[in-house]
This record gives structure tokens, C-alpha cells and sequence, in this order.
């Protein structure tokens, strides 16, 4: 497997977390936000964009499983780690770095739901098109994206290119010496 060409750069990362949470921001003026990112991938995204957030926001994580080692999601949820903090009566917004067939959302949804938050929404950078298997209702999307398995921004593939600063489409083949990605 190799890394094929940048869907989005760095740049474009940014400056659609800039706008996001600018938005978050309006949205939430004067009420206590809870961001849960859903781990690993998530993180990098959940740091970034509470950066942009003019508010003052506290932070938890949960870890999630329905890959394992493949490229496409099992549909068999497993939680590996639950929040830390207690969510009843406040505003929880799940952060996400990628959305694809939606099964995972609904999982975590149902479950933190039951724990009567004040609302409960999600914020996502990418979109996959076309692979939701189940309805899935994203508040804030940074970009849509074709149904290519990517890397990067959190995002992996066995474990490695989560620390690569852009997305790109991971590729059939063998990786370049310098790690470039292809048509750079």
C-alpha cells in the first residue's frame, strides 16, 4: 500500500476548522460544551478544532472499535474506553474524523443518549458519499468525500499515517522511498 494523491491539504484542513468552530461557537454561546472525540482517529481533529472554539469547552474521549485491520467497518461496534465524565444535562457534541457507513454513529449515539445529555450532536472533517447504511445526522461536515479508503489526519492504515498534516487516498502498491505521495 502506498499513499496516493492529497484529497485535502493541509490548508484546506485548517481553514474549515477555522469556519467550524466559528459556527460551534454561535451555536453554543452560553451553554456547557462537552466535545467527545472518538479515538484514535478523532484526536488530532478534536485538538485542532477547539482551538477555534471561543468558548470555554471541556473535553473527554471514548474509543470505539468496528475496523480492526481491514479498510471497511465490521458493523460490530465494541466500546474500548467510555467517557470520564457524567453528560446528563449538558451539550455533547461528538467529534469525529471520518463518517462512512454511519453503523459506528448510530452505536454511540444510542448509547449516550440514554445518558440524558441536554443535546447531542456531531461534528465531522470528512463525509464519505454514498456509504452510509444507516441515516446518520452530521451537524457540522468540514469536507464530502469520495468512498476511497484514506489516511492521514488521524487516519490510518494499520496503525501508521495518522501523524501525515493531509488526507490522500491510500493506493495498491509500494510506498515511494521518501514517503511522498504520489503526483506530489
Amino acid at each position: 500500500m502506498r499513499i496516493g494523491r492529497v484529497l485535502v491539504s493541509a490548508k484546506q484542513i485548517e481553514a474549515r476548522l477555522a469556519e467550524m468552530g466559528a459556527q460551534i461557537t454561535a451555536d453554543y454561546q452560553g451553554k456547557d460544551l462537552l466535545l467527545v472525540a472518538v479515538l484514535k482517529g478523532a484526536f488530532m481533529v478534536m485538538a485542532d478544532l477547539s482551538r477555534h472554539i471561543a468558548l470555554p469547552v471541556d473535553l473527554d474521549f471514548m474509543a470505539v472499535s468496528s475496523y480492526g485491520e481491514a479498510t471497511r467497518t465490521s458493523g460490530v461496534v465494541r466500546i474500548l474506553k467510555d467517557l470520564d465524565r457524567e453528560i446528563s444535562g449538558r451539550h455533547v457534541l461528538i467529534v469525529e474524523d471520518i463518517v462512512d457507513s454511519g453503523l459506528t454513529l448510530q452505536y454511540l449515539r444510542r448509547n449516550l443518549e440514554v445518558r440524558r445529555p441536554a443535546s447531542l450532536e456531531i461534528a465531522t472533517l470528512l463525509l464519505k458519499s454514498g456509504l452510509q447504511v444507516v441515516p446518520v445526522s452530521v451537524r457540522y461536515v468540514g469536507f464530502e468525500i469520495p468512498p476511497d479508503f484514506v489516511i492521514g489526519y488521524g487516519l490510518d492504515y494499520v496503525g501508521q499515517y495518522r501523524n501525515l498534516p493531509y488526507v490522500a487516498v491510500m493506493e495498491e502498491g509500494e510506498e515511494p522511498a521518501d514517503g511522498t505521495p504520489a503526483g506530489s
